[in-house]
């Protein structure tokens, strides 16, 4: 069993961990916690019912987060020519061709996001191995495969986040920064919870938002009652 620090234990005087709690109160209790020497992002892990070994049950997309991660993002542009100075002029931290596949291919992953545009995804192909495991491989769905890099880039600085379930059925994200103000990290949650809900697979049969958790980096889990969301 892992040994869990002082502080963490400290944190279930604050709260009655068998019961759900209404998300504005759970938010609330998140904020009694003694805090970390950082800024912790805000999780969530959200169980669905569906089945992740099924094609047909797979649940990914996008969300907006309406006041952002307040996470920086490192973003790097993979293009040629005229889109490479469009990518620095939008934001991106590093923006080329070759000369980065060739970085990436020795091991470089110093980066949060990377965007492609169309033409050189089949050189992003090869990084397979290399991003794939990282989770930093763009994908079309996700926004970061595009010809308008510049609108991805600021997508991404304003809030975007990608979500999918994994292999037991579960997502987890974080949705900001514990120094957000309560009712920001509630809409935050809020609009989260909304664009999962959007996307209950036919083939899922039953409850779809089985139990949510939410909770700090260094803190304890806190049960949230799903009902208490407007979805």
């Amino acid at each position: 069993m892992k040994k869990r620090s002082k502080r963490y234990r400290e944190h279930f005087k604050c709260f009655d961990p068998t019961k759900s709690h209404a998300l504005q109160g759970a938010v609330g209790i998140l904020k009694k916690f003694s805090p970390a020497k950082f800024d912790e992002s805000v999780e969530v892990a959200l169980r669905l019912g569906v089945d992740p070994k099924r094609s047909d049950q797979q649940v990914r997309g996008l969300v907006f987060l309406p006041h952002g991660t307040g996470k920086r993002l490192r973003i790097v542009v993979l293009a040629k020519g005229d889109k490479v100075v469009e990518a620095l002029e939008g934001g991106a931290d590093e923006a080329g061709g070759q000369e980065l596949v060739d970085k990436i291919k020795g091991g470089w992953t110093d980066f949060d996001v990377l965007v492609v545009v169309p033409e050189m995804m089949r050189d992003v192909g090869k990084l397979g191995k290399i991003l794939g495991p990282r989770g930093l491989m763009p994908t079309p769905k996700a926004g970061t495969v595009t010809t308008d890099v510049q609108r991805a880039i600021g997508d991404l600085k304003k809030g975007k986040i990608e979500f999918k379930v994994d292999k037991n059925g579960v997502i987890n994200n974080y949705v900001g920064k514990l120094s957000f103000a309560e009712d920001h990290i509630v809409e935050n949650v809020t609009s989260f919870m909304g664009a999962i809900s959007k996307m209950k697979p036919a083939s899922s049969k039953g409850l779809f938002l089985r139990s949510l958790f939410i909770s700090s980096t260094m803190g304890a889990g806190i049960k949230v009652d799903i009902n208490s969301i407007a979805v």
